[in-house]
């Protein structure tokens, strides 16, 4: 009797191995060549691999003082460090002109009347108002409730929309989640 034929599990499982083994000597000679040839890895007395000579490819400058050290890097002219208001125009105006509405949302829908579940759309401007978040408000039993929509403001502009199944006459308006600037309302007829 054989060793196999005693013991088939015992004999597949030697055989297992050894092809495991053929094969990972094989693998590891593929690699240590193409590390030979790519110039991966070097050797101990291979300078660039060891960092001790000629195999350097970054170069950093010494750094070297201007030649004015010392000395101021503005100079005034004589009498302005006593007359820091010459820098500011009397003239130029601090605040928005009077004839300027002052920055607000602005809201605008689109839709003036839709059925019961149609799509209003909302659009507006609100131009010192970048990145903000603004909630959709509805105005219910004598006050405004969010409504549940949000639109970010994006190069001054926003825009969302919104579908609503109670009938009547409709206001809504626009939020500032983070300051609770408000935007214009708009009405829209649903039925």
């Amino acid at each position: 009797m054989r060793f196999g034929e005693e013991r088939p599990v015992l004999a597949g499982l030697v055989a297992l191995f050894g092809v495991a083994l053929a094969v990972g000597v094989i693998l590891g000679g593929v690699v240590m060549l193409g590390a030979k040839v790519t110039g991966i890895g070097g050797s101990a007395s291979d300078p660039a691999a060891t960092g001790t000579g000629g195999g350097e490819t970054l170069y950093i400058p010494e750094f070297t003082a201007p030649d004015h050290a010392g000395e101021p890097t503005v100079t005034l002219a004589p009498g302005d460090e006593d007359e820091p208001e010459d820098l500011v125009d009397p003239e130029a105006s601090v605040g928005p002109d009077e004839d300027e509405e002052p920055e607000s949302i602005n809201l605008s829908a689109s839709q003036t009347s839709v059925s019961p579940m149609g799509r209003i759309d909302l659009t507006g401007t609100w131009r010192t108002g970048e990145g903000a978040i603004l909630m959709v408000q509805r105005f219910d039993n004598g006050g405004w409730i969010d409504f549940g929509v949000t639109a970010s403001v994006r190069g001054q502009t926003f825009s969302t929309y919104i579908q609503t199944g109670r009938p009547g006459e409709q206001r809504f308006r626009m939020r500032d989640t983070d300051s609770d600037a408000v935007s214009n309302e708009v009405t829209v007829a649903v039925g």
